[in-house]
């Protein structure tokens, strides 16, 4: 995800904690933070998929998943 879009996700609230969002602004800001939310999954399971367990001989086991 961009840095300015997250940068705008935090100039909303930002917002909305000090005089409120208009109704355009608030679903700018859930749809921007729907946006961060499966970037942010996408990358974890990413990482999680290149992750490897190694037991005490030194043996590699990559990670299953469990859906």
């Amino acid at each position: 995800m961009e840095q300015f879009k997250i940068d705008r996700i935090n100039e909303l609230y930002k917002k909305h904690k000090t005089i409120g969002l208009t109704e355009e602004e608030a679903h700018e800001r859930k749809e921007l933070q729907r946006e961060y939310i499966a970037a942010f999954r996408n990358s974890l399971v990413s990482q999680l998929d290149n992750t490897y367990i190694v037991d005490e001989e030194g043996n590699k086991t990559k990670l299953e998943r469990k859906i």
